[in-house]
């Protein structure tokens, strides 16, 4: 009888040209910030106090008001990198460990830890809560369930507290922003969906997308959110500060000290995110239970 033989075999493998996909969270900050890229390590924004006007009596003579000039300041002390070694073998053996793919997916994780930062920058804007939908402008902190019978009350409600503050001439011109929880912004797609006939007809089509226009305000929603904590308010008038001569640069070193016998990929971002006291009034900061 012949003995069983237990033979091995080594298949050759296929490997793509290149890399999958990645399941990106596309950012936002670009479009409703104001970006500035700078060369400093500070940044000064001065700016005067408005007069009062005063009753004018003929043939009295009148008391000047004086000037005053506030500065404020921002520092750029957010820094953040992403340093990659590849090995020499690896870098000749594999058609997939290229060197600017690695760039680029670094340029997508930094650009995402800018978002992240952005909005966890909410101790700096107005607070908008419950009692702001029920009891006019109070700054509430108490946190909104947002439902499909109140999303769209808490953009009206948003609405009136930047007119309220003044702040209408600037939300005509630049356009407001929410940026919510995807949940969130599930239930403003709902109330879009059953709510104005061709227009609804279009969203049950569509649906709703990033960036879509609603309610007079344009709509986001984003995972790099904190929780518990919506954006709402007039585009551009909160700031990016980036440092210019870091961000978007890319070093690739094969004599790096930190590399053991391969090359190193970096970059990073220099930044900070600031709301100016002058236009806290029209940045809100929502208050949900998401």
């Amino acid at each position: 009888m012949a003995s069983s033989v237990s033979n091995t075999h080594i298949y050759d493998q296929d490997w793509s040209e290149v890399l999958q996909a990645q399941l990106d969270e596309p950012t936002k900050w670009k479009d409703v910030c104001d970006v500035v890229f700078v060369d400093r390590q500070v940044f000064n924004n001065p700016y005067d106090t408005d007069p009062t006007a005063q009753t004018l009596n003929k043939n009295t003579p009148y008391t000047y008001q004086p000037i005053t000039q506030t500065n404020e300041t921002v520092t750029i002390a957010q820094r953040f990198n992403v340093p990659q070694l590849i090995d020499f073998a690896d870098l000749a053996e594999s058609s997939y460990a290229r060197l600017m793919y690695q760039a680029e997916r670094q340029g997508v994780v930094l650009n995402e830890r800018i978002e992240t930062s952005f909005l966890a920058d909410h101790a700096e804007w107005t607070n908008f809560g419950v009692g702001d939908i029920t009891a006019g402008t109070v700054a509430d902190t108490t946190q909104i369930t947002p439902s499909a019978n109140n999303v769209d009350d808490i953009v009206r409600h948003v609405r009136r507290v930047i007119r309220v503050a003044n702040g209408e001439s600037f939300l005509e011109r630049n356009g407001g922003a929410f940026i919510w929880h995807p949940n969130e912004l599930e239930l403003l797609e709902g109330f879009l969906q059953a709510n104005g006939y061709a227009i609804a007809d279009n969203y049950l089509k569509e649906g709703v997308r990033q960036g879509i226009n609603a309610l007079g305000m344009t709509h986001y929603s984003s995972n790099l959110r904190a929780a518990n904590h919506t954006f709402a308010g007039v585009k551009k008038l909160s700031h990016i500060y980036i440092l210019g001569a870091t961000y978007g640069k890319i070093v690739i070193n094969d004599k790096d000290a930190n590399a053991t016998s391969g090359v190193s990929v970096s970059s990073r971002v220099d930044f900070e995110p600031t709301t100016w006291n002058n236009f806290t009034p029209v940045i809100l900061d929502i208050n949900t239970s998401n």
